[in-house]
């Protein structure tokens, strides 16, 4: 399904425009050209001889360059017309594009080329809040200066200042708004105008300081390419007998290289940045849990995504930033609201569960690679972490983990996954005071505390911490199936309340408490027919909130949308409990979808009936390509599969959905080296493959 948006990128810089090639920000806020959180082209729209431009065709298969096949005029010259354009474009840390104009008649033509062009240098979260709040004023200075062969494009704050640099090839008449062409084209003749842009993060010295990351230089198309190859040819082989799934995996891989991201604040490697276009920055969570799911692809993400959280890890008391002792950060941006400090992102710290994720892919990481190296490094910063856990996340001192934002103004109330306002609520729609405890918060520092105990024990030589953690998870086990299960309905809570009362609807976070290993076995049976059964699956996935809960709306944030990444861990929850049959039955669902979406699932879709609709249905505000939706077939892949590492072996225990009868990888990375592993369409007794 196409969003009549075209989306080039490549890292932190990205370029979004309608299906023309032009940009303008005063009809859809996601145009641009986006980089470190700053817009540095908001008007880029091309006229020949006075008219617009009308897409033919458009080729947008390679995810850092597109190519648009144009005719002037409205769309019914489309037979006639004997002029073309050509738009190449490209983005590799800059923008390149070349401009062809094709004149197809039997006489020469003149032509008057002209592009405007423009920058509102607006910061990313600024643009986020404005959609929301309506228009502001922006506070620096901009300015416009005409150079011989360029133009150049400024925004100066105090010592906060950006550039756009747009240069061309062919002769034009510049202005502060933009480059006139005035050129004649010969019969079956063509013109050829080559433009680049480049965006400048100007720091002190009066120098780009995105120069001092590591790698962070403007990329030919040949080196993008050659890197794409070189990343593909790393990663396990597919070999399926369904075509589609097929799709899905490439599709996910090449987005999965299109948002490695090679932060200022640690440039040593690269991590998953959250998703175009709002979050092509650090975004904890994303890049904690796209780790864990593609672990058996990409460990590399792991090691970075570690180092880099571990490095801004919280150290203090710090209201505005929500920041404490300990606690791993939700966000770094590099925009000018955080630069100045209008709003806490550089960095914020206003998330609970990013803590606990934090041990958790430390373990899950050294399960897979056995790289007790890094296990070591970080061994002071995992021990905060779950100190975090039992003190400042213990807001209640009841030993659950509870959010509660320190910044009252700007901070974020909902500190969960779940972040929209009305998210967490009773099963009448009313939404519970703070502090909030949800479920899901509960499994990951149960999870936290016995991964915790494993690396203490065998990695950090203290056996004491090793028993207290494992104590303190079985009383938090016994507690939590207690007070969060719901007696009358047979399924967890979403929430304990300030009161310690049941936050009562029924959501798909539950479904997290699987994979966590908190949930009874006794009780797992019940929560698989709650995810499976038609309040919460609707043929396409899980949906975020059940139908017949007062706040359900099929197409609400997090309130009844279907989000691929969550579906990927309730799945693996799944299989924990036995219940492969449900995973697979999700992984179905799922791997249908992205049919819809050419291979690539958005962040959200539609929590819709299948049978009412007979396609997913899109949600307009879906990041796409997003990290952890990029993540999910392979989570889904390894769900299939039954891949766990057990010791210095992976155990293989496959359950496919019916309709794919053969599933294999070839060369899986691993502490057992590699491997090949595969599946066949029946339930398989388990089996080791090294």
């Amino acid at each position: 399904m196409k969003s009549g948006l075209i989306k080039i990128l490549d890292g932190n810089t990205f370029l979004i425009s309608d299906d023309r090639g032009d940009l303008d920000s005063s009809i859809s806020a996601e145009h641009g050209l986006f980089s470190f959180d700053t817009r540095f082209l908001s008007r880029w729209q091309l006229t020949v001889n006075g008219e617009r431009m009308q897409a033919m065709a458009v080729d947008d298969s390679k995810y850092f360059e597109t190519r648009l096949l144009l005719v002037p005029g409205a769309r019914t010259h489309y037979v006639e017309a004997k002029v073309s354009v050509v738009r190449e474009r490209y983005v590799g840390r800059s923008m390149a594009e070349r401009l062809t104009v094709f004149n197809y008649d039997d006489e020469a033509i003149d032509f008057t080329i002209r592009l405007e062009v423009g920058s509102d240098f607006a910061d990313a979260v600024e643009i986020i809040a404005l959609r929301e709040q309506g228009d502001g004023a922006r506070v620096g200075q901009h300015y416009a200066e005409v150079e011989e062969k360029s133009l150049r494009l400024g925004y100066r704050r105090k010592n906060f200042r950006r550039e756009t640099i747009v240069s061309t090839s062919a002769p034009a008449r510049i202005d502060e708004h933009g480059l006139t062409y005035s050129v004649r084209v010969e019969p079956n003749g063509q013109w050829i105008a080559d433009l680049h842009v480049d965006a400048v993060v100007i720091g002190p010295h009066e120098r780009d300081f995105r120069q001092s990351v590591q790698g962070f230089h403007s990329r030919k198309k040949a080196e993008i390419e050659q890197d794409l190859d070189q990343w593909l040819a790393r990663m396990p082989q597919l070999s399926c007998d369904w075509a589609p799934m097929s799709t899905t995996y490439r599709r996910s891989l090449v987005d999965l290289a299109a948002l490695r991201h090679s932060p200022m604040t640690f440039p040593t490697g690269y991590l998953p940045a959250g998703g175009v276009p709002w979050s092509m920055t650090i975004v904890g969570r994303e890049s904690l849990l796209t780790s864990l799911q593609v672990l058996p692809f990409a460990p590399e993400f792991a090691v970075t995504t570690l180092r880099v959280l571990g490095a801004l890890q919280g150290t203090r008391l710090d209201d505005f930033r929500d920041e404490e002792p300990g606690k791993i950060m939700r966000e770094f941006r590099y925009g000018e609201t955080s630069a100045f400090e209008e709003r806490p992102h550089s960095p914020y710290y206003g998330s609970a569960d990013t803590t606990p994720l934090f041990v958790i892919l430390l373990d899950e990481y050294e399960r897979w690679t056995g790289d007790a190296a890094l296990v070591r490094l970080l061994e002071c910063e995992a021990r905060a972490a779950l100190d975090w856990i039992d003190s400042y996340g213990n807001v209640m001192e009841d030993g659950y983990l509870w959010y509660l934002s320190r910044n009252e103004t700007t901070g974020l109330v909902n500190q969960s996954w779940k972040e929209s306002r009305e998210a967490i609520s009773y099963r009448d729609g009313r939404l519970p005071g703070l502090p909030r405890a949800t479920c899901e918060l509960q499994g990951y520092a149960y999870d936290a505390k016995l991964r915790g105990a494993r690396l203490a024990r065998q990695f950090w030589s203290d056996p004491g911490l090793a028993d207290r953690l494992e104590r303190d998870a079985a009383d938090l086990r016994q507690r939590f199936n207690r007070d969060f299960w719901i007696a009358d309905g047979e399924y967890y809570a979403l929430a304990l309340d300030a009161d310690g009362g049941q936050v009562d609807a029924l959501a798909s976070n539950m479904g997290h408490l699987l994979w966590s290993g908190i949930v009874d076995q006794s009780r797992a049976g019940k929560v698989a027919q709650h995810l499976l059964g038609p309040r919460l699956y609707s043929g396409w996935g899980v949906r975020t909130l059940a139908v017949g809960e007062a706040r359900y709306n099929p197409i609400g944030h997090q309130v009844g949308t279907v989000w691929p990444f969550d579906n990927s861990f309730i799945a693996w929850g799944l299989t924990r409990y036995n219940r492969q049959p449900e995973a697979a039955r999700i992984a179905e669902g799922l791997l249908d979808a992205a049919q819809f979406f050419d291979g690539r699932l958005p962040e959200a879709f539609g929590g819709y009936e299948r049978r009412l609709t007979k396609y997913p249905v899109p949600y307009p505000a879906a990041s796409s390509p997003q990290a952890y939706s990029t993540g999910a077939p392979l989570l889904l892949l390894r769900t299939m599969l039954g891949l766990e590492p057990y010791g210095d072996r992976l155990t293989v225990n496959p359950v496919l959905p019916p309709k794919i009868g053969w599933l294999g990888l070839l060369d899986v990375r691993g502490r057992w080296g590699r491997t090949d592993v595969c599946g066949h369409g029946r339930e398989a007794a388990p089996t080791t493959a090294a």
